[in-house]
């Protein structure tokens, strides 16, 4: 018996020791990378706290929690009357109602320009609410954002793939300087994008191209793959590359894939996949999806 309690000794020991190995170089990178990403989420600019987008008519729109309002903000977390949002001939501005208490940073917002602006977004706020202008094709719409809204409330973290590193891949970048790639929505808008190029990579064997947009020195691709609608978002996901090197070479870690800001809010209008971006591959790396939206 005194033999046994030993070996168990030894074995829950040798358990114990083996958990608290470190993880590999790699690995720590990448946790830390994805580490960031729920960080950038859960931020007072990140996608979890959208509570509204609210497309803007010509002329006046009301804003407040009643229910009178032409744009209704959410009762418990906004007084009756804010105010009117007015578009006119692209513009956008904010007149406050007389009792309001809606700030522009510190200071009480009346009469503010939101739209066209320098730079970041004029945000306004009022309790736990912020809003902002944002444009798409020739529409206008109110994005708000509640600190204390039912998607961070509710936030309980991103389940992912295991981390392989047989899924960091070199690839080839092809320069399309000059070419355009024609981009739909979820929302059904189509709108052009510059692209700066394409990388061609393999996976088992069998050649595949990604088109980016954004830089060639910060690539930014939406791909689908065979895992969407079974393991991963539907609608496909994001990956980003720095530039290649002056032999055109880069890797592409598809252990950094991750869902687009649809996967989390319904207020949200999020690019999908171009033809040439949907693979017929299963990208077994990065970000799970198992949600409703």
């Amino acid at each position: 018996m005194t033999k046994y309690i030993k070996s168990l000794g030894t074995l829950v020991l040798s358990v114990l020791l083996f958990s608290f190995i470190d993880d590999s170089p790699y690995e720590t990178t990448i946790k830390s990378w994805h580490q960031k990403r729920i960080e950038g989420l859960k931020a007072e600019e990140g996608w979890l706290n959208l509570a509204g987008l609210f497309w803007l008519e010509e002329g006046e729109n009301t804003i407040g929690g009643d229910k009178s309002n032409s744009i209704k903000f959410p009762a418990d977390h906004a007084d009756a009357f804010l105010g009117k949002i007015i578009l006119k001939n692209g513009k956008v501005s904010y007149e406050s109602a007389s009792n309001a208490v809606v700030n522009l940073g510190t200071e009480p917002a009346k009469n503010v320009d939101l739209f066209p602006y320098s730079g970041k977004p004029t945000v306004l706020s009022h309790k736990t609410l912020r809003w902002f202008i944002i444009q798409r094709g020739d529409k206008y719409a109110i994005r708000l954002r509640d600190l204390e809204g039912e998607y961070i409330k509710n936030f309980k973290g991103i389940e992912t793939f295991p981390i392989n590193q047989e899924w960091k891949v070199k690839a080839k970048f092809i320069p399309t300087e000059g070419k355009k790639l024609k981009i739909t929505d979820i929302t059904g808008r189509t709108y052009e994008q510059d692209s700066p190029g394409k990388l061609v990579f393999t996976v088992d064997g069998k050649e595949y191209s990604l088109e980016a947009t954004g830089t060639k020195e910060h690539l930014h691709f939406v791909y689908g793959d065979a895992t969407n609608k079974h393991e991963t978002y539907g609608a496909g996901r994001f990956l980003d590359a720095e530039a290649p090197d002056a032999n055109g070479d880069i890797y592409i870690d598809f252990n950094k894939s991750y869902n687009p800001p649809c996967a989390f809010t319904p207020y949200a209008t999020c690019p999908l996949p171009t033809k040439e971006n949907i693979l017929t591959v299963a990208i077994k790396a990065g970000e799970k999806y198992h949600g409703s939206h």
